[in-house]
């Protein structure tokens, strides 16, 4: 995946979204290399798009690393980068997978799933 497109939108954009890649798909067309993940509240976005996740992801952009890494670079604990990369995970912007860890069992890598992430956020008067 190159790029992932994170916006705000309602139920309705995203199921014109969804027939939009059906029909692309009945016709055999490829899908390009971009995701859209939606939230349908801006300040849930803004919530799992933390300051803190923000540079955790572009850690992972530059490069895979493992949570030590992480831990280390972010000068941040070990269980609040394993929650974030969870939470992370859960909604697509990352991965991880267990890799040995010669002499010293597993380590888990975390891995960017997109190269570039844009993020748009369209507040509405209420």
């Amino acid at each position: 995946m190159s790029k992932i497109l994170v916006q705000t939108g309602d139920a309705d954009g995203f199921f014109d979204r969804a027939r939009t890649a059906a029909q692309k798909a009945d016709r055999g067309e490829v899908f390009g290399e971009k995701l859209t993940l939606s939230f349908e509240d801006p300040k849930r976005m803004f919530e799992v798009l933390s300051e803190q996740r923000r540079r955790l992801m572009s850690e992972v952009m530059r490069e895979p690393k493992t949570i030590n890494e992480l831990s280390k670079n972010l000068h941040r604990n070990r269980s609040s980068i394993s929650k974030d990369v969870g939470l992370l995970e859960r909604v697509g912007l990352v991965t991880s997978h267990k890799q040995p860890n010669p002499g010293h069992g597993v380590q888990r890598l975390v891995c960017a799933v997109a190269a570039k992430i844009e993020v748009v956020a369209t507040l509405e008067a209420a």
